[in-house]
């Protein structure tokens, strides 16, 4: 069941909660999702945890009064939706876009989070967007520089946006299949409803404009100068990536180990994808677990 919660910035956030344990654990979700696609996870996750996985402003069950432009804008609305339901002292897992989020998150409002676990996570250099400008021809592939060469792709924004307008089931499967469940996929019950629940987002261009200019490194790329944000990430942090990743690169993986430092540990998912909640769940809560109970059991809680 959906539960929701008014922000002071007028937007409504939609949430899902399981009871648990005095260890809460907070969960953001990445592009094309929503907290529905928590739920194999949710149900598979020790009852020590008390979980709360929230729908992403646009997405899901969540309203979409004012677009987003960049990561920080989601990363705002975490802060407030942890203030408004008095949430404190948590560990939070970010999945793909929600890694970049929950890195934004922890380097602008230091003592909240305990430990944080990045899920096949975008880069602290941003995810690079790139674009034909709309002339189909491969020669002209580009970085994009702003949001409306963004909107000029016909290989992402339009190709999936065509499939959200006309409610294209199997195209989206079709990309799903092609990118993320390469290995395994879902139940048939699930997947349709995952299918369905991706028709729920409003913000497709804006997402991949805000992949394509976050950079919280201290590189400057030829989009975004670097904010050395990162170096304000001084909890314990997990990085998992699954060596079959067609969506985030081994290149994305080094640069965020590199930018995270001394903080930071990696561990490979063997044999997954991008979403290792389908290909091998029971590794990924067996690491997950084991960094939360033993990863940051020395390390001093910073206020």
């Amino acid at each position: 069941m959906l539960l929701t919660v008014q922000l002071s910035n007028g937007e409504s956030i939609a949430y899902r909660k399981r009871e648990g344990g005095a260890h809460h654990l907070l969960l953001i979700h990445g592009n094309m999702t929503s907290s529905k696609h928590w739920d194999v996870f949710i149900e598979a996750l020790d009852p020590k945890y008390t979980i709360y996985a929230i729908d992403l402003r646009g997405f899901g069950g969540s309203s979409y009064h004012k677009p987003i432009t960049s990561i920080k804008d989601f990363s705002d609305d975490v802060k407030l939706f942890v203030d408004a339901i008095k949430l404190s002292q948590f560990d939070l897992i970010g999945w793909s876009t929600g890694g970049a989020i929950g890195m934004q998150f922890v380097a602008n409002y230091p003592g909240y989070c305990r430990r944080l676990v990045l899920l096949a996570s975008a880069s602290t250099r941003g995810y690079p967007f790139y674009t034909d400008l709309g002339t189909g021809n491969q020669a002209s592939i580009k970085r994009a520089t702003t949001y409306e060469e963004v909107l000029l792709d016909s290989s992402k924004t339009k190709l999936v946006q065509g499939f959200y307008d006309t409610h294209n089931v199997e195209g989206l499967k079709a990309v799903w299949n092609a990118l993320i469940y390469t290995h395994n996929q879902p139940e048939a019950n699930h997947y349709g409803v995952y299918v369905e629940d991706m028709f729920t987002q409003r913000n497709l261009a804006e997402v991949y404009h805000a992949l394509n200019t976050f950079n919280i490194s201290k590189v400057d790329n030829e989009v975004a100068k670097g904010t050395k944000g990162a170096q304000y990430i001084n909890i314990p942090t997990l990085v998992l990536r699954g060596d079959r990743d067609y969506v985030i690169t081994e290149q994305m993986k080094n640069e965020t180990i590199e930018d995270l430092g001394q903080n930071v540990q990696f561990q490979c998912l063997e044999n997954c994808g991008h979403s290792p909640l389908i290909d091998d769940l029971p590794q990924l809560i067996s690491k997950i677990e084991s960094f939360l109970e033993i990863g940051g059991k020395n390390y001093a809680f910073k206020q």
